[in-house]
């Protein structure tokens, strides 16, 4: 793995433990101000940053991953981050474990030249019905 991968790769792993840990602060500090979590799904259903360091503090709780293979490709200050990823999480009373497909985008910042997680992709190979519902119900801008 070369060195830009590496640090992706690093960084995935620190934003997982971070919610794992649900350490809002180095969340926040992680993600752009313009951050969504898309949940791809039959029927999808989107987070938008304070939305979503709401919910993964609380209601959508990450209990531990594993990530398969990665994949990571840089286009200029952009990094595309992929991989199947092995979850163990819960969305209130409702288990959310098994296996996902997780698709990251990480952009450089022009003025501190940080990178930050600009999206993120959830998809998951069955039809629960019932996350997209509980992912809106999380949404603080309805």
């Amino acid at each position: 793995m070369d060195e830009f991968s590496a640090r992706i790769e690093a960084l995935e792993h620190l934003w997982m433990r971070s919610w794992a840990q649900r350490d809002r602060n180095q969340m926040k500090a992680l993600a752009s101000k313009d951050f969504i979590f898309l949940l791809g799904s039959k029927s999808p259903a989107i987070l938008d940053r304070a939305s979503w360091l709401e919910a993964a503090t609380t209601r959508f709780r990450c209990n531990g991953y594993r990530f398969d293979e990665v994949y990571v490709r840089r286009h200029g200050d952009i990094a595309v981050f992929a991989t199947r990823m092995t979850l163990d999480a819960t969305m209130g009373d409702h288990e959310w474990s098994g296996e996902t497909w997780l698709m990251d985008l990480w952009r450089k910042g022009k003025v501190r030249r940080k990178w930050r997680i600009v999206e993120r992709t959830i998809s998951r190979p069955d039809t629960d019905g019932k996350m997209p519902d509980a992912i809106r119900s999380m949404q603080l801008w309805r």
